[in-house]
């Protein structure tokens, strides 16, 4: 129960690997808020992780690039639960295309929603957590692509990239505070996101899926394997269950390999 007492947000967690982390936030004791943008998706996965864990879990409706729906939400948690000790920014989108035929919309959304929706959703916590003198975690959900390029990603890349460049920031910022901040790097993980990919880049590299997987997401990793939902969560409850700051600012790679620092 190594995060027991404390209550923690995580965005974009109604499927995917925000499941998986509030699943495991859930085991470990904590009570756990899922905010996502649609309510009843947010309630039915909170209502699935409750009747599995015994866990405390609540689901509500943000969109974590609206500041309105950000600061309300967190409001609420304050409300029903009384603190935030940890904040897992989550949310998140993908779009496939190279930058000369990039949509400027499509720029400007996957933007807002990964950079804008981790200010949004920081500020709103920090402010608690600065306050309560209990300190706190912020975690970020980045990606192998917050230390390396690839061909058609340019606004995820650009994104994730951004996402340590806020980290060390809160970091430097929190710690007079108590609070850490650290990023979670992972590899290609097998969720919907980014099953979608797969014959998206299929289409536009000319290959077949099977290549995708294996000459494309895999091939620079030590086993060829996805990195899993179970191996971010377990990551995510060793950064949340930190006493100190002895860790914190740091952007930490789950990729079986795929980028070594």
């Amino acid at each position: 129960m190594q995060l027991e007492g404390k209550v923690a947000i995580v965005t974009g967690a109604a499927s995917g690997i925000g499941y998986a982390v509030v699943r495991r936030f859930a085991t470990e004791g904590a009570r756990v808020v899922i905010a996502d943008l649609d309510q009843k998706r947010s309630e039915d996965a909170a209502g699935e992780i409750r009747e599995a864990t015994g866990g405390e879990v609540i689901g509500l409706a943000m969109d974590v690039t609206d500041e309105e729906s950000v600061e309300s939400g967190v409001a609420r948690v304050l409300r029903e639960f009384g603190a935030v000790h940890i904040l897992y920014s989550n949310a998140g989108v993908q779009h496939i295309a190279p930058v000369h035929e990039l949509a400027f919309s499509e720029w400007k959304k996957m933007l807002a929603v990964h950079l804008d929706g981790a200010f949004l959703t920081t500020r709103a916590c920090l402010r608690h957590m600065y306050t309560s003198g209990e300190g706190g975690s912020i975690l970020y959900m980045g990606s192998f692509h917050s230390k390396v390029a690839s061909v058609l990603k340019a606004p995820y890349v650009t994104a994730k990239h951004g996402i340590v460049g806020l980290c060390r920031a809160v970091a430097k910022e929190g710690a007079p505070y108590g609070v850490r901040a650290n990023v979670i790097c992972p590899g290609y993980v097998r969720t919907p996101l980014v099953e979608k990919q797969i014959p998206e880049q299929a289409k536009v590299l000319n290959i077949s899926e099977k290549d995708v997987v294996e000459k494309v997401m895999l091939r620079d990793t030590v086993d060829k394997e996805f990195t899993t939902t179970d191996e971010i969560a377990d990551t995510a409850v060793f950064l949340a269950g930190q006493k100190t700051l002895a860790l914190t600012g740091q952007s930490i790679l789950v990729s079986h390999g795929l980028v070594m620092e």
